[in-house]
């Protein structure tokens, strides 16, 4: 730090992105994005490092970063050998790793089913292992930083934030499994980030396209949504990420959290006692557009945020910041403090000693047949049969049965027919994302040809399209198998629907263990959620429903296994 100049001390407090598949990418379509976000001179990520000294970089697919772990691996020595010419400090390299829906790195990597398929299994060490998979595939990438966990507790059936990102409705197993996965990803050499404090469990919109609003009680907050930060700062998590949600309760002026000072200092330095590095959720959110920039910038750093993570407008943003300490606004030591832990926390990582990967780690880490098993076991032990009422499941396997693959799901539906072919039935995809009545005759003309129709749904509760096309369906003499690939609580709005599965994810390692699951292989996962009546006054499916083939239920009421090793 004695060595650092004002400018790089600033831009460690920043975490960019930067497109391109290459640190010196030549790509015209990448360079003039670049230029577009940084100006004329800055045409690849190793310019970027060089001109703005940023302490991070986060990956994504929209930015060309991610197109096969070489490819991964290749750019992430780019950058690190950048950052080291400029000035020494490697650089933090970040992606959004959740597993589930929420996966920027694709196949061959092994990919996890997601938090709420992880919780149907009922076993945190499930979450370990998932973890750990993720976190050295990531290091093997080059990958440093994972944003991951997520701890919110899914309170709200209708959170369109959150859903099946998250582990549970309830405070002891997210708290329980969420400290599993920081010991996993954080074993294998990343970082992990407990999110989106102080929780989005009971929001229904998502900041990064809309205002949410947490409107619960500090007492029940205290209660419900902070333990699992408390779990996931004892297992040692090494970031935490503060989100633009408003919580009255906890700061009565309305600010956002992620720019809140009782929020990020008062409750999570202060109260937590936590010291490691918090980093922002992305400053470009919707929530935020109504506040102009340099007032998020700077008010981001006065509530205790450590990294400023995707600022509009990040030129503007680090001149700010520097102007700001010249001036006297922000003081040196106020910088001092983030830049200490963000450097500490690189040393912790290993990246002063060797920030770099090889080909040969990629080859022999990334997609293992033992890592794609651990993912399979998880997705398999999700699978959760909720309904079978008509006695349809499971499906003769090598019947040559036909059956129409219908719903949401562009290559969810095609997916899974493959997926029924191979097992020896007929199927056909139709896809119909959200339905109109036109496409709604369609499929049942076609299901009336068929022995047998699935039909995907995901968060059907708010689309009466998809409710309508599973009526419609259910109409016809055909046996139906409603097949949620979002979250399970779409069975409160099919409450004519016979038969009923809750996968909890629509990527293939879950469309596989459906395929298995509607064959006979035995269904063992169990809700880890309540499901409600749509007015949410009667409890339809309590915490740990689901049967198996014979009709009884796996068994067990509370997560099993330790989250230490």
């Amino acid at each position: 730090m004695a060595e650092m100049t004002l400018a790089e001390k600033v831009g460690q407090m920043f975490v960019l992105q930067v497109n391109g598949d290459t640190a010196t990418t030549t790509n015209p379509t990448d360079v003039a994005a670049n230029q577009a976000l940084y100006g004329s001179d800055v045409r690849n990520g190793a310019e970027l490092l060089a001109k703005y000294h940023p302490g991070g970089i986060i990956y994504f697919n929209a930015t060309n970063n991610l197109n096969n772990p070489q490819q991964v691996a290749l750019l992430s020595n780019g950058l690190q050998r950048a950052a080291l010419a400029d000035h020494g400090v490697p650089v933090q390299i970040s992606t959004d790793q959740e597993g589930g829906f929420v996966t920027r790195i694709p196949p061959p990597s092994a990919i996890a089913p997601g938090n709420m398929a992880i919780g149907a299994t009922f076993d945190r060490d499930v979450s370990f292992s998932t973890a750990a998979a993720t976190g050295r595939q990531l290091r093997a990438m080059g990958i440093n930083m994972d944003h991951a966990p997520v701890v919110d507790v899914n309170t709200n059936p209708r959170n369109t934030a959150d859903g099946t990102r998250a582990f549970s409705d309830r405070t002891a197993t997210v708290s329980a499994f969420g400290a599993a996965a920081v010991l996993g990803y954080q074993g294998g050499g990343v970082a992990a980030t407990a999110k989106h404090f102080p929780g989005l469990g009971d929001a229904e919109a998502n900041p990064d396209t809309g205002i949410a609003i947490v409107d619960e009680t500090r007492e029940e907050i205290l209660r419900t949504h902070i333990p699992p930060f408390r779990a996931a700062i004892a297992a040692g998590v090494k970031s935490i990420m503060p989100t633009a949600v408003i919580v009255p309760a906890l700061d009565p002026s309305g600010t956002p959290a992620i720019l809140s000072r009782p929020i990020v200092t008062g409750l999570l330095r202060d109260t937590l006692r936590y010291d490691g590095v918090v980093v922002t959720d992305a400053l470009r959110a919707d929530a935020l557009a109504g506040i102009p920039q340099d007032e998020v910038i700077l008010a981001a750093i006065r509530a205790g945020n450590d990294e400023l993570l995707l600022p509009a407008d990040p030129p503007a943003a680090i001149a700010t910041v520097i102007d700001a300490v010249r001036t006297g606004t922000v003081s040196r030591h106020r910088i001092d403090q983030s830049v200490y832990r963000i450097l500490r926390m690189k040393a912790e990582l290993g990246l002063f000693d060797d920030p770099f990967t090889t080909s040969e780690a990629v080859d022999s880490t990334v997609g293992t047949p033992a890592d794609q098993q651990i993912m399979a076991d998880a997705a398999r032990r999700s699978i959760t049969l909720l309904r079978n009422q008509a006695g349809v499941l499971p499906l003769p396997a090598n019947s040559r049965r036909h059956v129409l693959v219908t719903g949401w799901g562009a290559s969810a539906v095609p997916s899974l027919a493959t997926q029924l072919s191979a097992k020896g039935l007929v199927a056909t995809p139709m896809w119909t994302g959200s339905p109109d009545q036109q496409t709604i005759r369609q499929v049942v003309a076609a299901a009336t040809a068929s022995d047998v129709t699935v039909v995907l749904t995901n968060n059907a509760w708010g689309d009466v399209n998809q409710q309508n096309l599973v009526k419609a369906l259910l109409a016809t003499d055909t046996p139906v198998v409603t097949v949620a690939v979002g979250g399970p609580y779409d069975i409160a709005y099919l409450p004519s629907a016979p038969t009923f599965l809750a996968a909890y994810g629509y990527r293939d390692v879950s469309l596989a263990a459906v395929a298995d699951t509607l064959v006979g292989a035995e269904p063992t996962g169990r809700l880890p959620v309540t499901v409600r009546t749509p007015d949410g006054t009667r409890v339809l499916y309590p915490y740990g429903s689901g049967i198996g083939y014979q009709g009884s239920a796996p068994g067990g009421s509370e997560p099993s296994g330790q989250p230490g090793r």
